[in-house]
């Protein structure tokens, strides 16, 4: 069974609740891609996934799906593609669109057991933690992960306990100006990103700006957001 070891961890009842939990996935870039394939390595048994993006040659300094060969190609489908060829038996809804305002109360509700925010776009991302606080389900949302450097400063906790992460305070600020007294976990970095590792775009998909990321920082964010949300599913 290819879940054994996993089974000697968490025991029958952990991996039956797993299996019977649906987890939401929304960004699947550089962290949000290893949060989807860490959970169906973990056994999660039903993941929604959410993605309109392509993949682009930019992309290849750190995102999970990034080969010269899928450049081009949808990032939920290919994410999709990994997670059935880890678990066959995987129940996959795969969402090939951006979340706007508009469609994410049309997307949660309380068939998820928890929601992975991943999106890195402040707009969508407020619409995305807004709807999941109005319909009670529990999110997790990954903070940024570019201009730092130091894996040892990424921490988890309440985004109100957050500190020295910009995209944490503009989070915070934007919650409680339309009356969301924000109570969610977030992973985070106590290191302070420099200025001039930051770019301007043109507005594209909600985002103004981007920081540069170094390839392993992504990844770990989203081994942070992973953890939270399996250990929370087994209790």
């Amino acid at each position: 069974m290819w879940r054994e070891r996993t089974k000697l961890v968490v025991k029958d009842e952990g991996l039956q609740k797993l299996e019977h939990s649906h987890v939401l996935v929304v960004g699947l870039g550089g962290v949000g891609a290893f949060v989807a394939e860490f959970l169906a390595r973990a056994g999660v048994g039903y993941l929604t996934i959410v993605d309109g993006d392509v993949v682009d040659i930019t992309n290849k300094n750190r995102q999970l799906i990034a080969l010269d060969s899928t450049i081009g190609q949808p990032k939920a489908e290919l994410v999709a593609q990994r997670l059935r060829d880890i678990n066959p038996h995987i129940v996959l809804e795969v969402i090939n669109d951006f979340l706007t305002p508009e469609t994410a109360y049309d997307l949660v509700d309380s068939r998820f057991d928890y929601v992975a925010d991943c999106i890195d776009s402040i707009s969508p991302k407020i619409s995305l933690l807004r709807a999941c606080h109005d319909s009670r389900v529990k999110v997790i949302s990954s903070m940024g992960a570019g201009g730092v450097l130091d894996p040892s400063k990424v921490k988890v906790a309440d985004i109100s306990q957050t500190r020295d992460c910009p995209l944490a305070r503009t989070i915070r600020k934007r919650l409680k100006k339309e009356g969301i007294q924000p109570k969610f976990k977030a992973v985070f970095s106590l290191e302070l990103p420099d200025k001039d590792m930051m770019a301007l775009t043109d507005g594209a998909n909600f985002k103004r700006s981007y920081y540069g990321t170094m390839s392993y920082m992504p990844a770990l964010f989203g081994i942070h957001v992973a953890g939270v949300i399996v250990r929370k599913l087994i209790e």
